[in-house]
């Protein structure tokens, strides 16, 4: 039994061995070419939220030419609409202070405090993302959405160009 393990080992050196010739890494599984490029770091464009003196998480982050932004809420009286509306336009605004668009986003999820909202909040944010809309999720949050918003929404964009 042990033969016939050797015997798959080798077979597995041998061909792992040839697929990495293929690809043109060297023995310790490094390119031979240029190396490339370092990836970006992540550079936070917007504020960090604090809890306790302690780093809790970011509100805007710029990575490898996407742009992520945090939650955003409406913290005030109102209905669904008013809420949306304001959401999307908050969005709106940290987008292009971050060097990216509506038109650029690529991915929004929403949360909502109640399903039944659905239609209105859809009323609301249809065309703000221009011809092309994002893929997007809706969730209807047990419990509600934090600080008493009827409606939360966070993105991902990509950079203008």
């Amino acid at each position: 039994m042990a033969q016939s393990q050797d015997g798959r080992r080798s077979f597995f050196k041998r061909a792992g061995a040839y697929l990495a010739s293929l690809a043109g890494l060297g023995a310790a599984g490094t390119h031979t070419a240029d190396a490339a490029p370092p990836p970006a770091r992540k550079e936070v464009k917007g504020t960090v939220v604090t809890h306790d003196d302690v780093p809790l998480f970011s509100s805007v982050v710029v990575h490898n030419g996407l742009v992520y932004l945090a939650g955003k809420g409406a913290h005030f009286e109102g209905d669904i609409k008013a809420h949306t509306d304001h959401v999307l336009s908050e969005l709106e605004k940290e987008l292009e202070e971050a060097g990216s668009s509506m038109e650029q986003v690529i991915k929004v999820t929403v949360y909502l405090h109640d399903l039944s909202d659905y239609d209105a909040m859809n009323e609301v944010f249809r065309g703000r993302f221009g011809d092309s809309p994002p893929v997007r999720s809706t969730v209807a949050c047990y419990g509600g959405v934090p600080g008493d918003s009827l409606v939360e929404m966070d993105c991902i964009a990509a950079l203008d160009e």
